[in-house]
């Protein structure tokens, strides 16, 4: 990997208390602005870029609870989302939740019996099953989410695909998906880390499950009716089901974050278990033009980029175009040298083959 040049993400003192800055999971460029999102708390973050053109520094940040916008699934408005995928698109800032399972861990004070039910302990938090809609107003020149806005004679609101509605329970009978739905997503249980936007069209990159080396990607076709305007709906495709399968070969890794680039998808892949590396970009060609469930492989699927890893640390989980050639990556348990005196944190721009 040979970083073009690096950038400094600096977050506020609210955000480092809530150790935002070092548990980034989604990433999105959207002109002067960079959202971001950690996987520990219910909100989103907006950084200004110094410079537009050729940004080095995102600071003067913005954070936005997303319970001020929908109505979040749990008891508790601020129980964390782990969100893991941020997108812009048109009109609207998507957010998704990574609709996971987790096991707890086994720390170094734990010891025999104790050790053991804590690892046989699987829990899952209401609030990481969303797919949320946020609309997005110009206020003073930066793009800002707002409960509701009007565009062309329309009004949209901020609306959620969750509850009766939601991912799990659309996939409970999916003949592979549905029964790894009981898994942890760090044991290749369900686990979505990315979306990207197209038109009418959604896609959900899954981290797990990985079946004999084939990751998934999921295409939605939501919407919205007048008479419930802040309930996500879903299309179905033409064999009547509500979402689509893509199955693509990323050579036995998961996908990490989805990243639109024309007709084509960029995808950060990594793996699905909780190991270091490999960590790897791909780029799946016309990706948005698939009409039928694609099986991803050969000249469809190109690897683009090599990413470095830490041990423990440096986990690649956000990317974002940057023009045409240049991609943005965040990483998750950032290593020392990334973390500055004043708060910030170090990513890397990387210049595409």
């Amino acid at each position: 990997m040979t970083v073009d040049y690096r950038v400094r993400l600096r977050f506020s003192s609210e955000s480092q208390d809530a150790a935002t800055h070092t548990n980034l999971s989604a990433v999105r460029l959207d002109g002067r602005a960079l959202w971001i999102a950690g996987d520990e708390t219910a909100t989103i973050e907006r950084l200004i870029a110094d410079d537009p053109a050729e940004p080095t520094e995102f600071g003067d940040e913005t954070r936005f609870r997303l319970a001020d916008f929908v109505a979040l699934p749990g008891a508790d408005a601020d129980e964390e989302a782990d969100i893991e995928g941020l997108t812009r698109s048109g009109r609207f800032l998507w957010a998704v939740g990574s609709h996971s399972l987790r096991r707890k861990q086994i720390k170094d004070r734990h010891e025999g019996s104790k050790a053991l039910r804590r690892l046989g302990r699987v829990e899952g938090q209401a609030n990481r099953q969303i797919l949320v809609r946020l609309p997005i107003a110009d206020v003073d020149g930066v793009p800002t989410p707002v409960r509701e806005i009007e565009s062309g004679g329309q009004r949209h609101r901020a609306a959620a695909l969750s509850g009766r509605d939601d991912l799990r329970r659309l996939l409970q009978d999916d003949e592979h998906i549905g029964p790894f739905l009981p898994i942890p997503g760090k044991d290749n249980g369900l686990d979505v880390e990315g979306i990207a936007v197209r038109d009418d069209r959604i896609y959900l990159g899954l981290r797990g499950p990985v079946l004999r080396g084939w990751a998934f990607v999921l295409e939605l076709r939501p919407y919205v009716t007048p008479d419930d305007p802040g309930r996500l709906r879903l299309h179905r495709f033409d064999d009547g089901r509500l979402y689509r399968k893509h199955v693509l070969d990323l050579d036995g890794l998961g996908v990490r974050d989805l990243c639109p680039a024309g007709d084509d998808l960029l995808i950060l892949a990594g793996p699905t278990m909780d190991l270091d590396g490999p960590v790897r970009v791909y780029r799946w060609h016309d990706a948005c033009r698939a009409e039928i469930p694609t099986i991803v492989r050969h000249d469809q699927i190109t690897r683009e980029l090599e990413l470095t890893y830490g041990e423990g640390d440096d986990h690649a989980e956000g990317l974002s175009l940057i023009g045409t050639d240049r991609v943005l990556v965040v990483y998750d348990s950032p290593a020392r040298h990334r973390l500055t005196p004043d708060g910030a944190v170090i990513a890397d721009v990387l210049r595409l083959p």
